[in-house]
């Protein structure tokens, strides 16, 4: 679908695009370049609600760390122990 932009820079959006996106009067938009590629993304009320759950069922990035900070803990202790005794 190929659109013109006004002398003013505006451009419009189908009505067909506005219902399917729910895109009304005074619905905030955020227009953003993808190296070449530009998209116009609905702004999200609240973003850190609309992302809770985002990353479920994937592994714990805090339980991977506190994992690795014992292991490495660990071996810091090991190197303490052979230096010392």
């Amino acid at each position: 679908m190929s659109m013109l932009i006004s002398q003013k820079g505006w451009v419009v959006i189908p009505a067909e695009l506005r219902k399917k996106y729910h895109l009304t009067p005074g619905t905030e938009v955020v227009l953003v370049d993808y190296g070449g590629v530009l998209s116009i993304i609905p702004a999200r009320a609240d973003p850190i609600k609309q992302g809770r759950g985002l990353l479920k069922g994937l592994p714990s990035l805090t339980e991977d760390l506190l994992k690795e900070r014992t292991t490495e803990l660990a071996r810091e202790e090991s190197r303490v122990k052979r230096h010392n005794g």
